[in-house]
């Protein structure tokens, strides 16, 4: 579920969206009636109890009304997340025919292995490297 990191905790979908709610400085009920949505299925959104819905044009819509705009980094990000979050590879992923080849490998490395939080940022990392080799390191 967790992708990415804010401060010490890892960021799942339902933590975002609460936090980009939070940024907005709207209450999860005033939101919800801004925005036509189920308070008590937000909630669960938020908190991670039900997944994030498949439809793009749904969570296109919730990204837009959560503050983000499209083609973005952030953008990105919030659909990653909830592709994870349903427990799906994300769709540039699996989109790619070379990585696609590479995964069964990664999946061996990390499931016949203990690594540490400071081992699997450093996997990240050194993946994204050889994936996208012009590409900054950027924090995880």
């Amino acid at each position: 579920m967790s992708t990415t990191k804010k401060g010490n905790r890892h960021m799942s979908f339902g933590n975002l969206v609460k936090d980009l709610r939070i940024a907005q400085k709207k209450t999860l009920r005033q939101f919800c009636l801004d925005h036509g949505h189920d308070p008590s299925n937000w909630s669960k959104i938020e908190r991670d109890i039900n997944p994030p819905p498949r439809d793009k044009k749904t969570l296109e819509r919730w990204a837009k009304q959560l503050g983000l705009k499209a083609d973005t980094p952030e953008w990105q990000n919030f659909i990653d997340l909830a592709d994870v979050a349903r427990g799906e590879i994300p769709k540039h992923v699996m989109s790619d025919e070379e990585l696609v080849k590479k995964l069964p490998v990664l999946f061996r490395t990390v499931r016949g292995a203990e690594l540490t939080e400071k081992q699997l940022d450093d996997l990240i990392q050194k993946i994204r490297e050889i994936h996208s080799p012009g590409e900054r390191k950027r924090k995880i």
